[in-house]
Order: C-alpha cells, then structure tokens, then sequence
C-alpha cells in the first residue's frame, strides 16, 4: 500500500485528498455502528498517516453532530507527514485531544473506539506506547474499528477488532479471526497505480537492520562469460551498486581475466577455459554450493554454443528451487522444465528475456499491443511457474498471479548492456531477500530512472556503464521521496 499510494501521488492524486477520503470513508463505517448523534466516539491515535487517517475522520465525525474524542500516544511534533499534521491541527481546536495514553475505563464508556494506531507497513512486535494504547483499549472491553489493518496484526497481543476498514483493498494479514467483519472502502487511487510501476517502488528497498548481519546474507555469484566479458562483468557491478554485499563472477579462463579488468571490486574465479563446458560443471557447483550465496545469476555472456546451453540446462536444474535464481540472455535456452520447477522448492526462478528472447523462447504468437504482452506474459509466468520479466518498450513482469508493466524509461537506454545492468539489480534485490515480482518491479523503475538520468547528461551517447554510475544517486533521490532517508 506504501508503494500504490507514491505511485498515486506521482499520477496525480496528492496524499491529502488521499486522506480526506479514508478519514470520510471511515467516519462512514463509523456511523453506522453508533448511536444516534451526539453520541460519543473515542480514537486512539498515532502519529503516522494511519493516525491522520484516524483525526480526519474525527473531523468529519464533529461535522455530523457526533462527539469524538481523540487519544493521539506520541508527541504532536512527531507527526511525520504535512498531510497528517493538517488533519491534526483541524481537529486540535474542535474536538478535545488528549496527548497521552488513554485509560481502559475512559474508552469502557464509548459505544465504539476507533483504531488509528497502526495501519499497512507493519511489520514486527508491537513496541511502546503502541502495546500499551493497545492493552487499554483491550482491557475497555469496548467495541473497536480498526483502520485499514488491526494495530499488532503480526503480534500474538494485537487487537481483534469488530470491524476493519481496509482502505483500497484488504490485506493478506485479514482474516475474520484478526481482523473481524472487513469493509473495503475505495480512497481515489487510480488502477495505473497499482497496475504500472511508480517511484513508491523505492518504498521496497531493503534498508538495513542489521549490518553484522546484512554481510552475510546479500552476497550473490554471477555464472556467465566466455565469448563476452562486459555482461557479467555489468551484471555483477550493477549488484554491488543496488546494495550486494558481494559479486563474484564464475567465468571461463581468459574471460575470467576480463572480467577481473574492468573492476578490483568484483571477486572472480576462472573454471576451465573458453566456454563452459559439461565437465565443467562440477566445479560450478561445488564451488557455488560451498559459496552459499544468496542469489546466483545465470547466463550473461556465455554464448549460445550446444556445449554451453547443456552445461547452463545442468547448472539451472541443480540450483532452481534451491536459492533465488536469475536467468538471462543465453540461458534462457537452457530454463528448466515447469515440472523441475514445480518440484524444485520454494526459492524463486525470474526469467528476464529481451523483446527478441521473449519472442523467440516464450511466447507463441508475436504480441499484438502492450495489454496483449502483459496477458500473454502472465499467462507464461502461470505455465512455466516462473516469475518474468519482459523486457522492452513495455517491461511486462508476471508470477502468473500479479502483473505489472513498466514504462519508466528513456531511448537511450536500449544501449547493449543495460540488460545486464537490469539483471544484476535484480539478482542484488533477491540477494537482499525482496520477493521476485517486488524485485523486478523496484529494478525495471530504478534503472529506468538512473537512464533517465544519465541521458539528460549524455544523450544517445549513452552507454550501460553511464546508467550503472547513476544507480546510486537515483536510490538516494527514491529513498528521500518515500522518506526512508537519503
């Protein structure tokens, strides 16, 4: 939801209207489990956008001839968003506002509390004031409404409301036992929101949380080289410049080397010599299986020789299902089977074939316009039981259940090597434990933005290596526009 409502604001719609529609669609549900006006309402509040949420409806609540009540458990200063802060400072003068903790048996008088405390994003135990606002409305005994998610739906101690207003859409944590009865309300964001990608993807970024332990989870290994050195070498930088800890490349002697010139950066291991071959891949595996990597990236640069593709087809069916998988360029020739995936596990298969790849491997008939791409890519993710990403004019990526298209993008950047400079961001994404469709979606708009910027320095002289010096400065700017620091 954090990431659909950016990309609603990037469309359009400001986050106040956002709001002034849940507070109004709230105090609607509300209504309707009260008494006759004046009656009395309490709301239970932070100060995040849920909290402003909760203070919108409040206002409108007043407005109607009712009497709300307002607990807010954090400092007014703390009130992070403008649009929160103006529906506070609505509502401060009007209705009475109390800034601490409320008491269980002022709340055990209300016909109905509201809560405001948390809403989507969250994502760990309940922590002070929270769990204490939450032991007192618990111990009131008095009926809740909770806003957009229960506060504490990931914690034992949570509450169990009545009724949950789930704004634009319920959520995967409702159910009847957590969340009581659920009442969709739509808030005004457009369906392009949710159906193409929008700077909210940056909202997905892995921050860290604990660096100690981040060095050992978000290292990756590059399986690719021998006729072409630049794509891995590409593919392997990229994922250091999108927050791998670590890229080693595993390439054939004498692309081995070429590899290693273009970056100290990279750790490169040279097997066997030229191009892959079968009775190389034992030592693939060993060495990846001794690794423990947390992603591994296949096929960039390898080349198409029979050879090669039977080693790539043997090296994909060991590792899928095994560790977070990525598979580009020539070894999309090699996929395994959907049978093989199927019984493989749980980790993640993404394919991210070129326009001509896609035409070419996939799909069965040329698309006829970018909504005949888009189902026909999710129709193929769905068969092959795979995570795809389509790359083109339109990047189309689909689990077969969720789809999405990205158009964030400049012509320069179809430069050769862009490809893998997007696979490589990939891989870093998965690397750092982000689910494959938020991977892909946060990669295609993050390079898309970094080629955007990157072309407004250089035009069509760009090359792939403009737009990976540019992945950094256009994380920074994604992270300041969610807020999550620069």
């Amino acid at each position: 939801m954090t990431v659909v409502e950016h990309n609603a604001v990037a469309l359009g719609v400001s986050l106040d209207q956002l709001m002034e529609n849940a507070g109004r669609a709230v105090a609607e549900e509300a209504i309707r489990r009260l008494p006759p006006p004046p009656a009395r309402v309490a709301i239970v509040a932070s100060t995040g956008n849920n909290g402003g949420d909760g203070t919108c409806c409040a206002h409108y609540l007043h407005q109607w001839g009712f009497s709300p009540e307002v607990w807010i458990v954090r400092p007014p200063a703390e009130i992070g968003s403008r649009a929160a802060r103006r529906c506070f400072e609505r509502i401060e003068r009007t209705v009475p506002v109390h800034v601490r903790l409320p008491k269980p048996e002022e709340l055990a008088t209300m016909p109905l509390v509201i809560d405001a405390l948390l809403g989507s994003g969250q994502s760990s135990a309940l922590r002070s004031p929270i769990a204490e606002a939450v032991g007192a409305i618990q111990q009131s005994g008095a009926p809740v409404l909770s806003i957009d998610l229960p506060t504490g739906a990931l914690d034992p101690n949570g509450l169990k409301p009545a009724t949950t207003v789930a704004l634009t859409a319920a959520k995967r944590e409702m159910d009847p036992s957590t969340a009581g009865t659920v009442v969709v309300r739509d808030i005004g964001i457009p369906p392009d929101a949710w159906r193409r990608t929008g700077p909210g993807e940056f909202a997905c970024f892995p921050l860290p949380t604990n660096p100690s332990e981040r060095g050992r989870s978000a290292r990756l290994i590059v399986i690719g080289g021998g006729p072409y050195a630049g794509a891995p070498a590409l593919a392997a930088l990229a994922s250091l410049r999108s927050g791998a800890e670590r890229a080693t490349v595993l390439a054939p002697g004498g692309a081995a080397e070429r590899v290693q010139g273009f970056s100290p950066a990279l750790v490169v291991h040279a097997v066997g010599s030229g191009r892959f071959r079968p009775t190389d891949v034992p030592e693939i595996l060993d060495f990846v299986r001794g690794a423990h990597p947390a992603a591994v990236a296949v096929g960039m640069g390898t080349g198409a020789h029979p050879e090669t593709l039977e080693a790539l087809g043997t090296i994909e069916r060991a590792l899928v299902g095994g560790v977070p998988l990525l598979v580009d360029a020539d070894g999309l020739a090699a996929l395994p089977s959907p049978a093989a995936i199927a019984a493989s596990g749980g980790e993640p298969l993404v394919a991210t074939p070129n326009a001509g790849e896609f035409a070419r491997l996939f799909a069965d008939r040329p698309a006829e316009s970018p909504t005949d791409r888009l189902a026909t890519a999710a129709r193929l993710a769905r068969e092959r039981r795979l995570t795809l990403l389509a790359k083109g004019r339109s990047d189309a990526i689909s689990d077969g259940e969720t789809t999405v298209e990205n158009l964030h993008h400049h012509p320069a950047g179809t430069v050769a090597g862009t490809g893998d400079v997007l696979g490589g961001v990939v891989a870093s994404l998965l690397a750092q434990g982000l689910g494959p469709v938020p991977a892909c979606r946060l990669a295609t708009y993050w390079v898309g933005e970094a080629g955007i910027v990157a072309a407004s320095r250089r035009s069509f002289g760009l090359l792939a290596t403009d737009v990976l010096d540019e992945l950094p400065a256009a994380l920074a700017a994604g992270l300041a526009r969610t807020r999550r620091g620069a």
